[in-house]
């Protein structure tokens, strides 16, 4: 075989490698049950800082660099589910109706339950999925601070 039709032979495997790598993890991933809709942005935001100091809480929210601000509500029926997934920002998450049963991917068999009025906030990274194993739709209302540009949403295979 001549070197170049042996270059030629390489490049396509590895090209099938690709993918098949490729196409190996879009079908690992687990897709989600649910609606997502954004209801605002993304909005823009470079660098911020603000602080609240009151005699009950104290809060203050440092950004540097380019944000991207999103609020996006998701609603999953019963049964139904987020997916496998993770954000490249943080993300502050409220439960208006049903319970919300969220997994950790480092302890994807170990459930925390977040009945409506409470909410949870998700770090940059965390892979998380939850579930709604009620009986009425759960709706969620996302605040969520990433990267500008990033993409919001990234999907991750079951752990």
């Amino acid at each position: 075989m001549s070197k170049m039709r042996l270059k030629l032979v390489l490049a396509g495997v590895l090209a099938a490698c690709a993918f098949v790598g490729i196409a190996s993890g879009i079908a690992w991933a687990t897709a989600a049950s649910g609606v997502s809709t954004v209801l605002s942005g993304p909005v823009l935001f470079d660098d911020v800082k603000v602080k609240s100091d009151s005699d009950v809480n104290k809060v203050e929210i440092h950004m540097k660099g380019s944000s991207d601000v999103y609020v996006v509500t998701n609603t999953i029926a019963p049964g139904g589910h987020t997916g496998w997934h993770s954000h490249p920002g943080i993300s502050f998450v409220t439960v208006k109706s049903g319970t919300a049963t969220e997994y950790s991917g480092d302890a994807p068999t170990t459930p925390n339950v977040y009945p409506a009025g409470t909410g949870l906030v998700e770090e940059a990274g965390h892979v998380h999925i939850i579930r709604n194993l009620g009986t009425t739709d759960l709706v969620l209302f996302a605040f969520q601070i990433i990267p500008h540009g990033a993409q919001r949403r990234i999907d991750a295979p079951a752990p």
